[in-house]
């Protein structure tokens, strides 16, 4: 067995809770995030050009919604905010000004960043202690929140100093379980990278994805089980607690001194 020379973490239902957001904007009186980027589009239009039609809105965002997951899952690619926003602009036969479609993007990408996602249980206190043993790189798909605003998200809760590098999707062009993704990781370490462990929630993306490479693969379901049952990760973690004994025993080596 290889020694653990990294180890890498996707964020979402993994270190952030997805969509803990929602009971928080409902507080504030915001719709869901779902609704608002609709209301948006129907907002800047509106004002670039008269009213739009709101239920052509909802059903072209719906389909392009459809059409980014296909991408995401078959072809391993993740659209920008910008990408999907411009399809849903040319299906609906409209146009924003330059400076108007830009605050569109931005509106969207930090919407996030307006009511925070909570962390998984527990995901703070590991990640600090993983870091004194081995150096963390944070590899995640960016869907809405562009690699900008994960490393805003991280800081926010003081943990963007916990990794000493990132791969986002919407950065290097490529999206879990594409095998550049983690080899890119490696490279930033640098290792080989049959000596990585990924820890996610996916079992297509965070585990199929890294064994497809040679590396090990570790499913978290402290945020959300999603087929622990089944699986074919190496190690399963239920409690953030657990994970640095569970990487340890997966070190060829024992882990680093």
């Amino acid at each position: 067995m290889a020694p653990v020379q990294a180890v890498t973490f996707d964020l979402w239902d993994t270190v952030f809770l997805d969509d803990s957001d929602e009971p928080k904007r409902r507080s504030l009186g915001l719709p869901p995030k779902k609704v608002e980027r609709r209301d948006l589009v129907a907002r800047f239009l509106s004002d670039a050009g008269g009213p739009a039609d709101r239920a052509a809105i909802d059903r072209v965002y719906d389909e392009t919604d459809a059409e980014f997951r296909r991408v995401w899952h078959d072809e391993h690619s993740t659209w920008t905010v910008a990408d999907r926003l411009r399809r849903v602009l040319a299906a609906l036969e409209r146009d924003l000004p330059p400076g108007r479609f830009v605050e569109l993007v931005r509106l969207h990408e930090d919407m996030e960043l307006r009511v925070r996602p909570d962390l998984v249980a527990g995901a703070d206190g590991s990640l600090r202690a993983l870091r004194r043993r081995w150096p963390l790189i944070a590899v995640s798909d960016a869907i809405f929140s562009p690699g900008r605003a994960l490393r805003e998200l991280l800081a926010g809760y003081g943990l963007l100093d916990c990794f000493a590098g990132f791969v986002f999707s919407d950065e290097c062009g490529r999206s879990k379980p594409a095998p550049e993704v983690f080899r890119q990781a490696a490279s930033l370490v640098p290792c080989r990278v049959e000596e990585l462990v990924h820890v996610g929630d996916r079992e297509h993306n965070d585990v199929a994805g890294p064994h497809a490479v040679g590396a090990r693969a570790v499913l978290v379901t402290a945020g959300l089980d999603r087929g622990s049952a089944t699986t074919k990760a190496d190690a399963v973690c239920k409690r953030f607690q657990d994970l640095e004994g569970i990487i340890t025993s997966l070190d060829g080596a024992g882990g680093p001194p």
